[in-house]
């Protein structure tokens, strides 16, 4: 691959080439055989009140003050949830605590329980038995056996491509699947995320592994204070370790984001301000999305569960939707709830119905540090972005992963 076709640029998401916009449609995730299973028609009549009361009660909670604009007329997904990113203040929310199969958005939980735990340089030579267990049907980046590949080209594979085959071999390295699942349910009941049961690291269908919309919003805002977690779910496209021929240099292929928020692919158009997160498509689960975008001061996340309206799109369009909404009825709702910080935080009460959430999210606010001028926060929130904008990397070749600035093309 020449200098100028591996330039590294760094461009918003609004400014996403039209080459990219045009780039074909693909599986955006494990996309199992077979009809998507029936999930139970309504919610239960009593969920979990981790971040306040009326997050518990079924169907939408919002409480518009005069001015607000109404919620969008197009939304068909069981479960979502739009929160402040930064202070924590849920904005409106529809059956937030459901439990529900979250396909591949888990592997925001899987991320944020074991990026620290793995040097972005190590390299690892893939073994048969790394790559043992990947569900029939799963969404892969294209590992292979007895291959080399750094922990940073395995990342891309699991932010980009959604591989399950990049999420095996990271666990093995991890000490195995099983010690990956019970670090990872650590890590959700740390962050009280209580109606997540994980059961598989990569979020394929499983009997009994649920989450809800408002957990994997909590998953994505502790993700975000990662310097590498931000990278990787921000890039769009990077270039991927290919076959080995001796004497030569080792050939790359690229990989696009499946976050078609992001990228403009199948037809969705890409959201201004988008920065990822996660992406989700099984037969179990449906569509599943969870997305962080910013404009002007404000950022907020989305999270949409299993749409009913047919096709691939319904999740990304019913997301834009609602972050319109939410940078629209800023400062003209009152929030019915919050993102909770992680237990052992020094704020409180934390996972009660929340008579105090006004307090709550004050001592919140407060909790992480005043929130930088970088995309990362300390402690519990989330994040500001530095000149008022997200930046979404639209090529991070191998070689140039430290670089700010484009490299030379000549």
């Amino acid at each position: 691959m020449s200098a100028k076709k591996s330039a590294l640029t760094a461009v918003s998401a609004a400014l996403l080439l039209p080459a990219l916009l045009a780039a074909p449609a693909h599986a955006d995730d494990d996309n199992k055989p077979g009809a998507p299973a029936k999930l139970p028609a309504e919610p239960p009549a009593k969920m979990s009140t981790v971040g306040g009361a009326r997050l518990g009660q079924p169907g939408t909670q919002v409480n518009l003050l005069p001015g607000a604009p109404a919620l969008p007329s197009n939304l068909t997904g069981r479960s979502w949830i739009v929160a402040d990113a930064e202070s924590g203040e849920v904005l409106a929310a529809h059956n937030a605590h459901w439990k529900l199969p979250p396909a591949s958005t888990l592997k925001m939980l899987f991320a944020d329980t074991v990026l620290p735990t793995l040097p972005k340089n190590k390299v690892h030579k893939v073994t048969p038995q790394d790559l043992e267990g990947v569900g029939a049907g799963s969404s892969l980046v294209g590992v292979k056996e007895d291959m080399e590949y750094s922990v940073h080209d395995l990342w891309l594979g699991v932010f980009l491509r959604s591989g399950n085959d990049a999420v095996h071999v990271l666990s093995a390295m991890n000490g195995g699947i099983d010690k990956t699942v019970k670090d990872m349910q650590a890590h959700a009941e740390e962050l009280q995320a209580l109606d997540t049961h994980v059961v598989s690291p990569d979020g394929y269908d499983a009997a009994d592994q649920v989450s809800s919309a408002y957990d994997l919003t909590l998953f994505a805002r502790s993700g975000l204070q990662k310097k590498d977690f931000r990278e990787y779910c921000g890039t769009a496209t990077a270039a991927f370790p290919g076959d080995q021929v001796p004497g030569r240099p080792r050939d790359t292929f690229e990989i696009q984001n499946t976050n078609r928020l992001m990228t403009g692919a199948g037809g969705v158009a890409p959201y201004k301000g988008i920065a990822g997160v996660k992406n989700g498509n099984t037969s179990m689960a449906g569509s599943t999305f969870t997305g962080v975008a910013q404009r002007g001061d404000r950022k907020l996340l989305v999270t949409v569960m299993n749409p009913s309206a047919g096709g691939a799109n319904p999740v990304y369009n019913e997301t834009a939707a609602l972050l319109d909404w939410g940078f629209e009825a800023a400062g003209k709702v009152k929030p019915v709830g919050e993102l909770v910080p992680p237990k052992g935080s020094d704020t409180s009460p934390y996972g009660s119905p929340a008579e105090s959430h006004e307090n709550n999210v004050s001592a919140a606010a407060a909790h992480t540090g005043g929130l930088g001028t970088a995309l990362g926060i300390a402690g519990g929130a989330v994040a500001v972005l530095a000149a008022g904008a997200f930046v979404v990397n639209r090529r991070w070749p191998r070689g140039a992963r430290s670089r700010r600035t484009p490299p030379p093309t000549d």
